[in-house]
């Protein structure tokens, strides 16, 4: 399972400041995006995946500047989310440097919009959701019946999507799901936000997901990423 360093972006800046040195007292902090990558991915990371907040508000890509200092410091690839919610959007994000893009379950939930990014991003696309039942509930679905998250998924993954970033998916219920979806649904399961320990990062892997995305457990220190990968293993 691959573990992926998250990145979230406000006013081109980390929203959490990184010191890689802080258990040791050495080196300083620093909240400038194309730094905090390019120790990750120093230290083998596979990828990168970056949150344009102001993105994300907007309902546009914001923080392009950001995402080329990160583009242009590192060959890994970059993930991005916020705000890419149309074909248009898309295209900003990869000319900014992105080479993969996550959009919101709105895109998921009308087909012409989501075949349009596809055409536009391919096999680089992800659609980003929160797993929990009840927030998958509160979506506001144009059908008739809320979809269960295996169906959702499976529907989504036989119009084309390849990739899945599951936030909030580190309860036993949506760990039970992720377990079910990996046998059954061919996308790759990236789960993000919840995990905050090194146990969590192995119940993840156990359930079979394809990659575990850690923002401010990495950022804080509270994981140590060469412990996670070997969790992750």
């Amino acid at each position: 399972m691959q573990v992926i360093p998250a990145i979230d972006i406000e006013k081109g800046r980390s929203r959490v400041v990184f010191w890689p040195g802080v258990s040791t007292g050495v080196g300083a902090p620093t909240d400038r995006p194309e730094r905090i990558a390019e120790h990750f991915v120093g230290l083998g990371a596979p990828l990168v995946h970056v949150v344009d907040f102001d993105g994300a508000r907007r309902g546009a890509p914001v923080n392009l500047e950001a995402i080329g200092a990160i583009a242009g410091r590192v060959a890994t690839p970059l993930q991005l989310a916020g705000g890419l919610d149309s074909a248009e959007a898309i295209q900003v994000a990869f000319a900014a440097g992105a080479t993969r893009v996550v959009t919101s379950l709105a895109v998921a939930d009308d087909a012409a919009v989501l075949r349009a990014c596809l055409d536009v991003a391919g096999d680089w696309l992800a659609v980003g959701l929160d797993a929990r039942a009840d927030r998958l509930a509160a979506f506001p679905w144009h059908r008739p019946a809320t979809p269960t998250l295996h169906d959702l998924l499976s529907e989504l993954a036989g119009r084309g999507v390849r990739r899945f970033v599951l936030g909030h998916a580190t309860g036993d219920a949506e760990v039970g799901q992720i377990a079910a979806i990996a046998r059954t649904v061919d996308a790759d399961l990236l789960v993000a936000g919840g995990v905050g320990d090194v146990e969590g990062v192995r119940r993840v892997r156990d359930a079979g997901a394809a990659g575990i995305i850690l923002g401010e457990a990495l950022l804080s220190g509270a994981i140590d990423y060469e412990t996670a990968r070997e969790a992750a293993a």
